[in-house]
């Protein structure tokens, strides 16, 4: 055998023409169009192509591609595959032209194949298909089974089950796409049976994959679903799909999976801290999708008692802070949750973290809104007789006044707690404990704009937002003293020092009002006029509306205002004689009053609860109704007239 035949270099060819392939690549065109030699004739400005210096061959002069503007566009078409024009006819912006690389021939099966993929299959906007929805389902369940098949088979070899929990990892986060299309998705998922299967991974063993599954559910129950939807009809048919889907996982148990996980996770981890985040934004999302739910939360679960102790953590964090929120939410309308509110000592462990705001103010925005939170929860578990008697046993009144002299952030949160703490017959007793505690003194200096010495610094008066709160104080304490008490003879007494400066700020506050109701009475009068015009009727529902606008507008201090110049008109005539004498400066009198009374008392409903009053205008000294108040105080200033 001669060695060196078999590695002989093969001798080159000697024609030089290369043979063009039959689909040849526009950078092999381009290559062999800047090789081939052309016509001086046919030389143009265009562009200029250059050929870079070689080692090997001699500096060739630079030679120009061109492409001819006139009338029409002209492309040199000789290279394309059969003299197709097509292969090169793409224009840019700019009106260039490029190669494409595909003949027109090549451009129509293109087409035809695209458009077949689309055939038969249903999209929504965001371009998911129910075969993309399926197969992810599918995929999600293959993996569940798998893992719970090799830890049931396995369970003390982690490496035995360690990828298909990775698979499973994968496959739960490639759910969290289905939130895109809820309209396709939510059903299909319940269809599918792929619901039970999700909730049933709460249990998992692996606290990771539990997080995963938080994070799909909270995306999935994200309250905005839809809300991107152009289309009214589509939203309605995504917020039906919600429905469907909530309504699936309230079946599995969903929310006593979900409590049992609070305690499960450890916050000091930061992917089970954001776990917990989502568990009580799932419990927010449902809440805002039906407020019915709280009490099968607050009944069923532990969710109560987990609040109430994550609430007094020392340190603050997101997770308090909502933990916080979601409290407020529990207690909004509910009575049967702020009983157990009360029961579970919620009173006395929310005056324990709140007491920290006496002397300072918050830190920052999230604290901020976690003591606002805190206060709104209190003021409406206060709606409750009982939880009354928890307040005024923990001592909330005097810790209220202690924040009202301090006049820090937590002062006209304080105020309006106090508000709510004194309203109603179940108020009478916290009434006599405010003003044994000189709770008066504090209450009438806030009202009057005078600063305390302890303070650091002197508001010029009241802040708007705390005006309704301290007459409804005011009122509560005229509707539930006993009369001719020490406690009733005290209260009366501030009306009449230093001149009646308290008489007369109540009538400055009652004429602001009266000029915000005008300009509400106005705007009402227009509308009405204008549905009467169109040929329309004014309805009880639209009176029931006016009159709503109305209490916002001005008329609800109004109200509140001549119920308290009422009651010192009729008990004191110094008072009277100066009122009157103040009301007729202003063109007024003594019936604008009682017309205002008269409306007030008109609006009640009929099965208004007794305020427990009980004086000596009362009939045999019995205990009066708002109503029946409203009305006496309406005949005696008849009676003044």
């Amino acid at each position: 055998m001669d060695i060196d035949k078999l590695f002989k270099v093969p001798r080159l060819p000697t024609s030089s023409k290369r043979k063009m392939p039959d689909n040849p690549t526009p950078e092999m065109l381009k290559k062999m169009r800047l090789d081939t030699p052309l016509n001086e004739d046919s030389v143009d400005s265009a562009m200029d192509v250059e050929i870079p210096e070689s080692s090997s061959a001699p500096r060739r002069q630079s030679r120009r591609a061109t492409v001819e503007d006139g009338d029409d566009k002209m492309v040199d078409t000789s290279f394309a595959p059969g003299g197709d024009a097509d292969y090169f006819v793409e224009e840019d912006e700019e009106g260039r032209f490029y190669g494409g690389g595909l003949t027109s021939e090549q451009k129509q099966i293109l087409s035809i194949f695209e458009s077949a993929e689309g055939e038969g299959t249903t999209e929504d906007p965001e371009g998911i298909s129910i075969t993309s929805i399926r197969r992810t389902l599918l995929k999600f369940e293959r993996a569940a089974n798998k893992n719970q098949d090799q830890r049931s088979k396995y369970p003390d070899d982690p490496s035995k089950f360690i990828d298909s929990e990775a698979d499973l990892d994968s496959a739960l986060k490639s759910l969290l796409s289905l939130a895109q299309s809820p309209v396709l998705a939510y059903p299909e998922l319940v269809r599918s049976g792929s619901v039970s299967l999700l909730i049933g991974l709460l249990s998992h063993e692996n606290a990771d994959i539990v997080i995963d599954v938080v994070d799909v559910i909270h995306e999935l129950t994200d309250e905005d679903v839809g809300n991107e939807l152009e289309d009214e009809e589509e939203q309605e048919e995504a917020q039906v799909a919600l429905k469907t889907l909530i309504e699936a996982l309230l079946e599995n148990s969903i929310l006593e999976l979900l409590v049992d996980n609070l305690s499960r996770l450890n916050e000091t981890e930061e992917s089970d801290r954001q776990g917990v985040f989502h568990i009580l934004g799932i419990f927010e999302n449902i809440l805002g999708f039906n407020p019915d739910l709280s009490l099968i939360l607050v009944s069923k679960t532990k969710l109560m008692n987990w609040l109430l102790n994550r609430v007094q953590s020392k340190t603050h964090d997101e997770n308090r802070g909502y933990s916080a929120e979601l409290l407020s939410i529990l207690l909004q309308n509910n009575a049967a949750n702020r009983q157990d509110f009360g029961k579970k000592d919620g009173v006395e462990i929310a005056l324990n973290v709140l007491s920290q705001f006496r002397r300072r103010d918050p830190v920052d925005a999230d604290e901020t809104e976690f003591m606002e939170n805190l206060f709104d929860a209190l003021c409406s578990a206060l709606a409750e007789p009982e939880v009354k008697s928890f307040f005024l046993a923990s001592e909330g009144v005097d810790l209220m006044l202690l924040m009202m002299r301090e006049k820090l952030q937590s002062k006209s949160r304080a105020i309006k707690t106090l508000d709510y703490a004194m309203s109603g017959p179940a108020g009478t007793a916290t009434c006599a404990n405010f003003i044994e505690v000189l709770g008066l003194k504090t209450l009438f200096a806030t009202f009057m704009g005078k600063g305390s010495k302890k303070s650091k610094s002197n508001a010029p008066a009241a802040a708007s937002e705390d005006i309704p709160h301290i007459l409804g104080i005011i009122s509560s304490m005229f509707s539930n003293t006993p009369s001719d008490s020490p406690d009733r003879i005290r209260l009366l007494a501030k009306f009449v020092e230093n001149n009646y400066e308290k008489a007369d700020k109540l009538l400055e506050v009652r004429e602001n009002a009266r000029n915000r109701l005008k300009v509400v009475d106005a705007e009402i009068a227009a509308e009405k006029k204008e549905t009467i015009a169109n040929g329309g009727e004014i309805e009880s529902e639209d009176e029931d509306l006016f009159y709503l606008r109305r209490l916002e507008g001005g008329l609800f201090t109004l109200q509140t205002v001549d119920y308290i110049l009422a009651w010192v008109v009729m008990e004191d005539d110094g008072i009277r004689g100066h009122i009157t004498q103040m009301l007729e400066r202003k063109n007024q009198s003594l019936k604008d009053i009682i017309s205002t009374l008269q409306i007030y008392r008109d609006n009640l409903d009929a099965d208004t609860q007794s305020n427990g009053l009980a004086t000596d205008h009362a009939p045999e000294g019995g205990a009066l109704s708002q109503k029946e108040i409203l009305q006496h105080l309406v005949d005696f200033l008849h009676e003044c007239l």
